[in-house]
């Protein structure tokens, strides 16, 4: 399946202008971007699709701590790209201009990823799944609102660490007009329907939908 190059996201870093079509995602289509689009374009590690399915073939590329050879597999925020034989690993972020970018990390840094809580449902013998965001559940007695971040394992999805919603925290705008900034958060209050976050990037007040926010730190 293909999208028209001139309807594919704006984060997405590639020239407008180039072939008529570019590869979506096999799945969260919304979110994430095609592993084909980040070897070939960001990572510049191939030439075409062939070249692609070929390393996905022959060597092992890993997407939070497993291994994919569908190049159409949907890589998105925070994600882990690996790439063991060489000892590389990748985050995906967006940048201050919108974009996505691939930060080098640390293999310790690549063995956990940030997730937001997106929703939370009640199951027998008082555990609760937490419904994290890019559609991972998890199940805890832990005392996580929705909002909160956790901080998982990906190797065994432990949850590490808790990262409340709330003043002080260190946030990161995942969408809206200010995506890619990050900053700390100096209020949170009600306007009309909406929880804003008042945060503070560079030096000046940023007012941010909690929709659009993911705790960091």
């Amino acid at each position: 399946m293909h999208l028209k190059r001139n309807e594919m996201p704006l984060t997405w870093p590639l020239p407008r202008k180039g072939t008529k079509y570019v590869a979506v995602a096999s799945h969260n289509k919304r979110e994430g971007i095609p592993l084909v689009v980040l070897l070939r374009d960001v990572l510049r590690l191939a030439e075409n699709r062939r070249e692609v399915k070929k390393i996905l073939n022959e060597k092992i590329v890993e997407i939070n701590k497993k291994r994919v050879r569908d190049i159409r597999y949907p890589v998105c925020l925070f994600d882990v790209v690996s790439f063991p034989e060489i000892k590389k690993n990748y985050r995906l972020m967006f940048s201050e201009k919108k974009k996505i970018i691939l930060k080098e990390i640390s293999e310790k840094e690549s063995e956990t990823k940030i997730f937001k809580v997106m929703n939370k449902k009640l199951l027998k013998k008082n555990i609760v799944q937490i419904n994290l965001m890019h559609g991972k559940n998890i199940n805890s007695k832990e005392n996580i609102k929705v909002g909160d971040s956790v901080m998982l394992n990906l190797k065994n999805n432990d949850i590490i660490k808790i990262l409340p919603l709330e003043k002080k925290r260190e946030v990161f705008v995942m969408s809206g007009k200010h995506l890619g900034i990050s900053g700390k958060v100096e209020d949170i209050f009600e306007r009309g329907n909406k929880i804003i976050a008042k945060i503070n990037y560079k030096n000046k007040k940023i007012n941010v939908w909690i929709k659009n926010l993911i705790v960091v730190d």
